[in-house]
């Protein structure tokens, strides 16, 4: 099993999870973060530390949002890896639980 973070961290970007990841599997983008799930090793930490819910464990994973399994794997070996805190993105609160951001995504 791994975690995997999920549609609702599009154009948010909060990093609360990447402090208490024991085994920095966090890779940053320009507007998302992802799991590395070949370094995630299940420890459950960051899933109650995202402020806006959007991390799940990959069997818990929201209907419709099965795709992020995928992008998360093929993300993470392209992203540099995030094992600091920042600032959230400075709108990260205007688009907070918002729906279809998906097609905000950027690579």
């Amino acid at each position: 099993m791994t975690y995997v973070v999920v549609e609702d961290c599009i154009k948010c970007k909060y990093t609360d999870c990447v402090d208490v990841c024991p085994v920095d599997c966090f890779h940053e983008g320009p507007n998302f973060l992802v799991i590395d799930p070949e370094e995630c090793i299940d420890c459950t930490l960051c899933e109650p530390e995202c402020p806006i819910g959007a991390i799940f464990a990959d069997d818990d994973v929201p209907e419709g949002q099965e795709q992020f399994l995928e992008l998360n794997a093929e993300l993470s070996r392209e992203w540099p890896v995030i094992n600091a805190s920042k600032d959230p993105l400075p709108d990260a609160d205007d688009w907070a639980g918002k729906p279809g951001k998906l097609q905000y995504l950027e690579k």
